[in-house]
């Protein structure tokens, strides 16, 4: 498995968990006032979809300067 593949999948899963603490979040708050590590506890999952997205939307990109690079160097 080629690492573009593996960075689909974690950030597969990491959808996955992030949608899990919103879900929970909004449990909590409904609860009554929770507490900080519940509220900011979606923070690490969303920096991780941030970074791994980034990566997946340049990609293409990428892929095209360097091949452009190639056929002129």
């Amino acid at each position: 498995m080629n690492a573009s593949l593996w960075i689909r999948q974690i950030h597969r899963w990491t959808a996955i968990v992030f949608t899990t603490t919103v879900i929970a979040n909004f449990v909590a708050m409904s609860q009554g006032e929770p507490p900080a590590w519940v509220v900011y506890s979606p923070l690490p999952p969303l920096f991780l979809l941030l970074a791994t997205g980034l990566y997946m939307f340049v990609l293409p990109y990428a892929v095209n300067w360097r091949g452009r690079q190639r056929a002129s160097g």
